[in-house]
């Protein structure tokens, strides 16, 4: 009796496992693009919302100065002892590998020694500025998720802007102000992150934490991506779903994490003083070190991967979209007009996928394989879709009260996720029931 009832229970455990399987343990992660569950008709495949891993970005991107002489060591040049301004027999020479900083050497890795870093001209034309441009272009749209983080080796600048673009590069919108005195230099008050809300999250501010002079301890620059989202998902960013909600539904947050390019703008080098000291000029340049920048594809919520490709990102495509982004559907998948991938409702998201063009469907009229019988209908030998009750058309597309008088009424017209198994919500009062009875049922006689 009781090895009877235990298998029973055995068997109702493994088939409420199999169906809880394919629920993600860890919402909000929308690194699946679709997966296979247990319907009344069969197995068939259950599209979600999906986006690729945070990488480090900084491994694809291409970098250009402005003007594009203002690498030091084309003449060789000294200059002085970061920590010692007055010791100026340091030397920058191009032709020589010790020597020289070019612009890569922001970029490598860390912890060589002696530390590496690009570094600029002195600046010998004062009171000429001393203004250089580095652009960072991924010729991709990538979304951030990670602060961005710039470390100087020459003191902070006194001023610096750090601007975006979202059209490669065609317009520039500031990201936040850098100085040691943002009324004189851009005719802002200083401000900080912390002095913002979810109400004013995309206010551009001035800042003056990070411009602090020669400094040795002091030659970070942040750009604060996690304390922004922390505005809807907490301090410790654990409700991403309130995060992920207001992504999905206000277009002007979601467009303010997301570039195709940045751009530093040096404008004044750390002097550490209220003056310029003229008979030591050469105490004064930009040199940067590192610079990171943590980031997704943007790929619309229809990918999981992005690869490199004739050193170009691209996403991985899926829910029969396509392009750089998958920002369009796929020849013959035209069905309906292409749209973006919503995060809601949480954990799983809606795909959106495209859907065959009506004109395309010759004898094979669905699919199993890419679901082309929507609404939960199950393909029959390639050349007609079942549909439920509550569903009719070529592919299960139509509600039937549509075609009913008086339509549909009230009725919504998404009355669940179609082709979706049982609930998790379900799943429990079932386990409960069943397991109740079984230890009712008397015992049989021997």
């Amino acid at each position: 009796m009781y090895l009877s009832r235990f298998l029973s229970l055995h068997t109702l455990w493994v088939t409420v496992s199999s169906v809880m399987q394919h629920y993600p343990s860890v919402w909000g992660h929308y690194d699946v693009c679709k997966t296979q569950i247990y319907t009344e008709e069969g197995k068939v495949w259950d599209y979600m919302a999906c986006q690729p891993e945070a990488r480090d970005m900084i491994k694809y991107v291409k970098v250009t100065l402005d003007p594009p002489d203002i690498t030091c060591g084309d003449p060789p040049e000294t200059f002085c002892a970061m920590g010692n301004p007055y010791m100026c027999n340091n030397e920058c020479d191009a032709s020589t590998q010790e020597l020289a900083h070019p612009p890569e050497l922001m970029f490598d890795l860390e912890g060589r020694h002696p530390s590496t870093f690009w570094q600029s001209t002195t600046w010998k034309d004062y009171p000429k500025p001393l203004h250089v441009n580095i652009t960072l272009s991924w010729n991709k749209t990538i979304e951030l998720t990670d602060n961005i983080v710039i470390t100087f080796e020459s003191g902070r600048p006194d001023q610096m802007i750090l601007e975006k673009s979202l059209d490669y590069g065609r317009t520039w919108q500031p990201y936040q102000y850098y100085a040691t005195d943002c009324l004189d230099a851009f005719h802002m008050d200083p401000k900080s992150v912390r002095d913002l809300s979810q109400h004013t999250v995309l206010e551009i501010i001035c800042t003056e934490e990070y411009s602090t002079g020669y400094m040795t301890n002091s030659k970070i620059i942040h750009f604060e991506i996690k304390d922004r989202f922390a505005f809807f998902a907490g301090p410790r960013l654990h409700n991403m779903a309130s995060l992920y909600g207001q992504l999905d539904t206000t277009k002007k947050l979601r467009d303010f994490f997301t570039i195709t390019d940045l751009r530093i703008r040096l404008l004044r080098p750390a002097t550490g003083e209220i003056y310029v000291d003229e008979q030591h000029l050469a105490r004064y340049f930009y040199a940067i070190s590192d610079i990171r920048v943590y980031g997704r594809c943007k790929c619309n919520l229809h990918a999981t991967g992005c690869k490199e490709e004739n050193k170009r990102l691209l996403c991985e495509c899926e829910h029969n979209t396509t392009g750089p982004d998958c920002g369009k559907c796929k020849k013959n998948y035209q069905g309906r007009p292409w749209s973006p991938g919503s995060y809601l409702p949480i954990p799983k998201g809606t795909a959106n996928i495209c859907i065959p063009s009506i004109s395309s469907i010759g004898t094979n009229v669905c699919d199993n394989e890419l679901l082309h019988c929507q609404n939960g209908g199950t393909c029959i030998n390639n050349v007609r879709c079942q549909c439920p009750p509550a569903y009719t058309g070529i592919l299960c597309e139509k509600l039937r009260c549509e075609r009913e008088p008086g339509g549909c009424g009230g009725r919504s017209s998404a009355p669940g996720r179609a082709g979706a198994g049982p609930g998790p919500r379900l799943l429990l009062p079932l386990l409960l029931l069943l397991a109740a009875l079984l230890a009712a049922r008397p015992p049989r006689a021997c």
